[in-house]
């Protein structure tokens, strides 16, 4: 069986992050969308929402999983039997970044493959970051989120009243 991982924080689920696990499905008998615990960042949504977020949003795709971990994804992918890491790219300066991540992984497990999917167009500058940023500033973000999740991280996203 082909199995992937696809990491990341999630946090928030954009647009871009549902693209990119619309196509990965296609490629993979057994997609694994896992969100990293990571406490040094600080985030909006606890891993426990955004792992609920994107079951919802896979519920009815049964070759996915939605689970998350923390450690090496490395190690993770060890222990899940994958073969594949999914990475998403969407302009030179991801690339960069996931070029190297990719080279230590390969590193750290020469079997494990990284494969980069870019988005559509439309969500190539769509990011989790530019997301909170609008939605904290009362900004629309639909067209940034998937529709089911559009008010429940708007509410969670609005900045308090200014004075």
């Amino acid at each position: 069986m082909r199995t992937a991982i696809y990491p990341g924080s999630f946090d928030p689920v954009t647009l871009g992050h549902w693209d990119l696990i619309l196509r990965a499905e296609k490629l993979v008998d057994h997609l694994i969308v896992a969100v990293l615990h990571n406490p040094a960042k600080n985030t909006a949504f606890t891993v426990a929402e955004r792992v609920e977020f994107l079951k919802e949003l896979t519920g009815n795709l049964p070759n996915i999983e939605v689970t998350s971990f923390h450690g090496l994804l490395v190690d993770y992918a060890r222990k899940r039997d994958a073969q594949f890491i999914v990475r998403g790219v969407r302009a030179f300066s991801d690339f960069e970044y996931e070029f190297q991540m990719a080279l230590m992984n390969r590193k750290l497990s020469a079997s494990l493959e990284t494969v980069f999917l870019m988005p559509k167009e439309e969500y190539s500058v769509v990011s989790s970051r530019i997301v909170r940023e609008v939605g904290g500033m009362g900004g629309d973000i639909s067209g940034l989120v998937p529709e089911a999740l559009v008010d429940r991280v708007a509410r969670r996203l609005k900045a308090p009243a200014q004075v």
